[in-house]
């Protein structure tokens, strides 16, 4: 089964929300809240790639999501819904807006416009600052635009104001940001 313009996938690990953690054998559920995005399952496994795609995405990739795929709403009565990238079952339709990443089985690979960078801790100074170096960063994964302009993983950057959106990348606090953010690169 293949879309026309659309990825077909499914949530990794089978779950919508990423809201449970094993205790010493023992599942506890840490949030019950389907609004809050945060434990939104952010990962999910393709199932089959478009008509006529010829990209470097496979059947069996994961693709790092937007957190609106997966998650459930409330219609105006109050009954649980899912969002429009619903299918069927646990099968759900993912444009290329709506994925940031991808992973090819070795390595996560920026998609499109989208580049991932890590904070930085904040460098010793008589003002207070906040644990990280606000609006600077460690390039993670860069997209081909970004490489092409000598910006590779591990290049200090700064990044334009309130553009970070937070993403847990392999246990990685990690900020998503359109590579037009980035605004200078420090160093060599």
């Amino acid at each position: 089964m293949k879309s026309p313009f659309n990825f077909i996938v499914k949530p990794h690990k089978g779950t919508r929300y990423n809201n449970t953690v094993d205790w010493e054998g023992v599942e506890f559920t840490t949030n019950t809240s389907e609004e809050e995005a945060k434990f939104s399952n952010r990962k999910a496994i393709v199932v089959s790639v478009p008509l006529d795609y010829d990209g470097p995405i496979k059947a069996g990739y994961t693709l790092l999501v937007h957190h609106n795929v997966f998650k459930f709403y409330n219609d105006m009565k109050g009954r649980r819904k899912s969002g429009r990238s619903f299918f069927r079952e646990n099968l759900f339709f993912v444009d290329s807006e709506q994925f940031f990443m991808y992973h090819d089985g070795n390595k996560w690979n920026a998609h499109d416009r989208y580049c991932f960078v890590s904070p930085i801790p904040s460098e010793e100074c008589y003002i207070q600052k906040p644990t990280h170096e606000p609006l600077m960063g460690r390039m993670e994964y860069p997209n081909d635009y970004l490489l092409n302009q000598g910006v590779y993983t591990g290049t200090i950057v700064s990044f334009t104001p309130d553009c970070e959106y937070e993403f847990d990348v392999d246990g990685e606090m990690m900020y998503r940001i359109y590579d037009h953010q980035i605004t200078m690169k420090h160093g060599h």
